[in-house]
């Protein structure tokens, strides 16, 4: 007969990073200038399109910039563009 170990769950153990939209375009910015792409093109595309390929997955970047809404993050720099 085999022998059960008791198995403990664990919730929450590793909470998702709250990030400031700064912090997540920063974060995204940086994955992207490191492989070598345009960042400003390949995030203003990934912003109108919701295209995730946009966005290298180096880094984790892909799923970082999914933490927030596009709808969010565009409001966010226009607010930060307008001072507002």
């Amino acid at each position: 007969m085999m022998d059960r170990k008791n198995t403990i769950m664990f919730d929450n153990v590793v909470s998702k990073e709250e990030r400031t939209p700064r912090e997540i375009l920063e974060t995204v910015y940086d994955a992207l200038d490191e492989r070598g792409y345009n960042a400003i093109d390949q995030i203003v595309g990934y912003i109108l399109s919701g295209d995730p390929s946009y966005i290298t997955s180096h880094n984790n970047a892909r799923n970082i910039i999914r933490q927030i809404d596009r709808d969010d993050l565009a409001e966010e720099i226009v607010r930060k563009y307008l001072g507002k």
